[in-house]
């Protein structure tokens, strides 16, 4: 998911296409979806930024679906009607610079052969321990915050998984939560 606007970034660029350690934040994504035991990639892009449409479109291995960009729950709704596409899908932010294949591979083990959908949280302690930014909890847990990591499964049954794994904690939306990434990937 890298067609949302990015505007509490502050980044001169567009938000996917900031840099952490000096490699574009989804080309960080891309490289923890690689290293998992994900087959095919899709990158949902919008009309909101252009630069990382044309920047993805030249990644060997990523295939785009150009959605309206009005937001992360109506751009995946509109990414999951495409044709190639067929639930259960992982869906990944592409502002979680962190992830890595391991990381991929045990929310993908923990949702099984599942068709219910799933949602991975953390707690919202550990995002303020790291000092990220915690703008989003779920409104029935407050306690928890949503990665930006989920599996969209077959029916309308949804589940939580909770993880304590700082990698999916850093979600990038502020200039701060980009110098905690770039502090972690030393």
């Amino acid at each position: 998911m890298c067609g949302g606007r990015g505007t509490r970034l502050e980044s001169p660029r567009e938000k996917p296409l900031h840099p952490i350690a000096g490699t574009p934040m989804v080309d960080c994504v891309l490289a923890g979806l690689e290293a998992s035991r994900v087959e095919t990639t899709f990158a949902v892009v919008s009309p909101n930024a252009p630069e990382t449409a044309a920047h993805l479109e030249r990644t060997d291995g990523v295939r785009t679906i150009e959605t309206d960009g009005e937001g992360y729950v109506a751009d995946l709704l509109s990414a999951l009607e495409h044709p190639a596409v067929e639930p259960p899908v992982l869906s990944v932010a592409a502002d979680l610079p962190l992830l890595e294949g391991g990381v991929v591979d045990r929310v993908l083990a923990a949702h099984g052969g599942s068709r219910a959908s799933r949602t991975v949280c953390v707690p919202a302690a550990l995002k303020r321990r790291l000092g990220v930014g915690l703008e989003t909890r779920l409104e029935d847990a407050p306690h928890l915050a949503p990665t930006g990591v989920n599996v969209v499964g077959t029916t309308e049954e949804s589940m939580r998984q909770a993880s304590y794994d700082p990698r999916l904690a850093v979600n990038v939306n502020r200039l701060e939560d980009a110098r905690i990434a770039e502090a972690r990937c030393e």
